[in-house]
Formats: C-alpha cells, sequence, structure tokens
C-alpha cells in the first residue's frame, strides 16, 4: 500500500517564491504617481491630516486650536459624548469608583448613567457573561492557538452559530449583541489564554467562573490569576487603562474598519471579527508589544540605566536603523492626531508610578521616564517632522500590563475588551445614521492592453 504523501502547507515552495516575486515586479506603483493624482494615502493629506469621511458624536480628539485664523498646535484633549476624558477619570477617582462600565454606558447611550441606571447596568453585563453550554470545551480548549487575537475572532465567529437571531439588524437586537460582546470578550480572551498556556506550553489549566459583583477589570484578574488575588491599586489601574482606550474617534484603523463593514450590512460577529483583525496589526493594537519588547532590547544594550548619554545613543541607532527589529521608530512616541501630548498617556504616568513603586520597579519606571523626556530632543535632531513628538498611551501601557503579570499573548486582547465599548458604539451609530455602503474610489493606473493568444506570449 502506497504511503499518504504529507504536504507542508506552511511551505514557501521555489514555485511560490517565484510567482511572488513576479507579482511583485508586476504590482508596484511609481510613488510619484500619488502625488499626481493628488492621492490621500492613508486617508491622510501631505500634513498628516486625516480626510473627512464621516460625522460622529461618541468622541473628540484636540490637537489645535485656531488663533487669527492660524491652525496651532496645542495639549491634546480626549471628550467621549462631549464630556473631557480627564474629568471623567477625576470623577470616578474621587467617589473611588471602577470606571470602564460607567464609560461603557456613557458611550453607547451618550448621557453619564445615574446611580440606579449603573448598578442596573452593570447587573445586565453581569448577566451576559455566561457562555453558551459547553462552549468553553467544545470551541475555546480544541485546537488553541498561539495567537489570542485569532482565537477571539474565531469565538466571536462562532457565536454567531448560537445566536438565533445573528442577521436581525434592528437596534434593540444590535444592541443586545453589542452587550453581549462587551461582557464576553475579557471571559473570551482569558480563556483562551488558559486553553493555550495549557495544551501548548505545558502549564497547570485554570478556569475560573466570572463574579457578577466583580467590575470588569476586577474580573480579568480574577479570571486569570490561580489564586484570583489582586490589590486594589492593580485593578484600578487596569479599569484605568480600559476607560483610556474604550474610545479613539471613529478615524482608527478598526473603528473605521467597524464603519466600513457595518455599511455593507453584515451582522455584528462578522464586524466585530473585522473589528479584531484590524486591532491585531503592529501599526495599531499591537503597538504596545513592540515598546516592551523595545525596552527589552534598551535594557541588554544600556549598561547604567541613569546614563542619559547612553540612553541617547541608543535612540539614536533606532532611529538610524542600526538597534532593535532595523524599522527606524522609537515605539511609542508620536501620534497621527496628537501633537503636544497624548491626554491619555498623561493621565496614566502617574497612576503607572504608583503601581512601580508597590511593585518595586521605581528603577524601570525612571528608564521609561527617561526615554520619554529624551526621545523628543533625539527625533526632533535626526529628523524632519511636521508637528511635535511626545508619549502616546502604548508607551506606559506594556509596562504596566508587565507590572500586572498579564502574559505578552493578552497585551492586545485587553486592547479589544477595552475598545469593543468604542466599537459597539460606531456600529449602533452606522446603523441609525448611515444608509450608504461606504466606497471610496481608487484610480487605476495600469496601462490598456490587448489580449494576447497564447502562442504569442
Amino acid at each position: 500500500m502506497a504511503m499518504e504523501k504529507k504536504i507542508d502547507y506552511s511551505c514557501i515552495t521555489p514555485q511560490v517564491q517565484a510567482l511572488g516575486q513576479l507579482c511583485a515586479r508586476n504590482s508596484t506603483i511609481d510613488t510619484t504617481l500619488y502625488e499626481t493624482y493628488s492621492v490621500n494615502r492613508g486617508l491622510r493629506d501631505i500634513n498628516g491630516n486625516g480626510v473627512l469621511t464621516g460625522l460622529t458624536k461618541i468622541s473628540d480628539i484636540v490637537a489645535f486650536h485656531i488663533e487669527n485664523g492660524k491652525k496651532l498646535p496645542c495639549e491634546g484633549e480626549l471628550y467621549y459624548r462631549g464630556i473631557n476624558v480627564q474629568s471623567l477619570v477625576d470623577g470616578f477617582m474621587k467617589e473611588k469608583r471602577f470606571g470602564y462600565e460607567e464609560t461603557v454606558y456613557l458611550l453607547l447611550f451618550g448621557q453619564l448613567p445615574t446611580t440606579e441606571q449603573l448598578k442596573d447596568f452593570q447587573e445586565q453585563l453581569a448577566y451576559y457573561r455566561a457562555l453558551p453550554t459547553n462552549f468553553v470545551r467544545d470551541i475555546i480548549m480544541k485546537a488553541p492557538s498561539a495567537d489570542m487575537m485569532n482565537t477571539l475572532a474565531r469565538s466571536v465567529l462562532t457565536l454567531y452559530g448560537y445566536d438565533p437571531n445573528a442577521n436581525d439588524n434592528s437596534i434593540e437586537n444590535v444592541l443586545r449583541q453589542s452587550l453581549q460582546m462587551i461582557a464576553l470578550f475579557p471571559v473570551l480572551s482569558v480563556y483562551g489564554y488558559q486553553a493555550y498556556s495549557h495544551y501548548v506550553l505545558g502549564n497547570s489549566l485554570y478556569i475560573h467562573n466570572p463574579l457578577p459583583e466583580l467590575s470588569t477589570a476586577e474580573n480579568i484578574l480574577h479570571l486569570l490569576r490561580p489564586d484570583s488575588a489582586y490589590t486594589e491599586l492593580e485593578a484600578r489601574v487596569l479599569d484605568l487603562a480600559l476607560v483610556l482606550h474604550a474610545e479613539h474617534g471613529g478615524g482608527n484603523n478598526s473603528t473605521f474598519t467597524m464603519h466600513v463593514v457595518t455599511s455593507s450590512g453584515t451582522d455584528t460577529y462578522s464586524a466585530v471579527a473585522a473589528a479584531l483583525a484590524s486591532l491585531k496589526g503592529p501599526k495599531h493594537g499591537g503597538a504596545n508589544i513592540k515598546v516592551v519588547q523595545m525596552f527589552d532590547d534598551l535594557k541588554k544594550t544600556v549598561t547604567d540605566w541613569k546614563d542619559e548619554e547612553q540612553i541617547e545613543q541608543y535612540l539614536c541607532r533606532l532611529l538610524h536603523k542600526e538597534a532593535f527589529d532595523q524599522a527606524g521608530l522609537i515605539y511609542g512616541m508620536g501620534h497621527a492626531v496628537y501633537s503636544l501630548s497624548d491626554p491619555r498617556a498623561n493621565i496614566f504616568k502617574g497612576f503607572v508610578q504608583k503601581l512601580a513603586m508597590e511593585k518595586g520597579r521605581c528603577d524601570e519606571y525612571e528608564l521609561y521616564a527617561a526615554v520619554e523626556r529624551l526621545a523628543p530632543q533625539v527625533i526632533a535632531r535626526e529628523r524632519r517632522i511636521y508637528k511635535g513628538v511626545a508619549a502616546n498611551i502604548d508607551f506606559y501601557s506594556g509596562f504596566v500590563y508587565s507590572m500586572l503579570d498579564l502574559p505578552l499573548e493578552l497585551y492586545t486582547p485587553i486592547f479589544a475588551v477595552s475598545r469593543i465599548a468604542g466599537w459597539s458604539a460606531h456600529r449602533m451609530e452606522e446603523l441609525i445614521n448611515g444608509g450608504r455602503i461606504i466606497r471610496p474610489a481608487y484610480k487605476s493606473v495600469e496601462v490598456e492592453r490587448p489580449y494576447q493568444p497564447m502562442t504569442l506570449r
């Protein structure tokens, strides 16, 4: 009996390699043509300003102000439904509440909840945290993946089959689906990691049930840790991270993806999976991982963390593609929209310092603070830039997650756990106000040519 030939589907054969070169050769576009046809690549103009493609009431990003008819950079501000995020954070911190659930309510419904409304909303989210019977065993525990974003997307798409009204895009049904997604994302993310940790890494398996009396941040730590133990500061810093990542305008890649896909009339599960696919990219949700990896390389290279000259030399090497991943970037510095400062990073920084003190990692915090201070100076000296450069939210978030003992595999899923709030609000907004499928134009620059018979090729 002949042996069955085993096929390695991941292998790049010489034939595929040759075809790849052919593809690249015949698909490369002359970069000068983008200027010729006034193409705003990435939907941003030559000055980095976003092309206006929609309207929203959900959030606003302020990075400039107009003075005497001139557009001038200013300290960044972020508004959720017209409320300054700094004020929102100050409010629930002063009253010693966890803020993420309140933030979700604000983003979805356009107003802050009363005490009773917040209590009812929290109970509703707790109700929706239950997964379908045997879902964990049949879906999450089988075929675990090393990539938690793919695991999360697969789980979301599978939930479609458990919903008898999956294709109903009425506002009430989409809201119900959105609340379920918001409630389930922490559970799906942590369970997906626990399956990977057990079946792939060989660690013990821990599956805790979510507790209805806990906030989203508390439940994440409860589900993840073997003993379910955490400090109040740990939970509050994670809660703050969820609040600050919950929403950031309609133009960021994943939220715009949500608008685009929703405009086609597709179901909630497909739309959320598409947004997850976007967020997974290292240029978007995966950026904080790059920051952590960059700092790991810096710690190995710089012998004295207090020597600013050594730090500057390393940052220069980064920009000159001589260090870390040779990408020429200082990860965590700069933002597509903000110029002088990212308000989320400013809010976060003080709490990061408190957590570093609790964890005995003040030396690392000081290293981060030194890079934050020195990087803009190095970038200004080495690069031509059209606006200011400051630390963004990704600069500190990875450090926070490492202090919380979150595995690297969960960094981007935690972003998704937070951003599902904003995605859901934008999906609702698109359904309420949309009607047209989003379809921008592309200009063909290929030369017309006749078809050639096989004998003449």
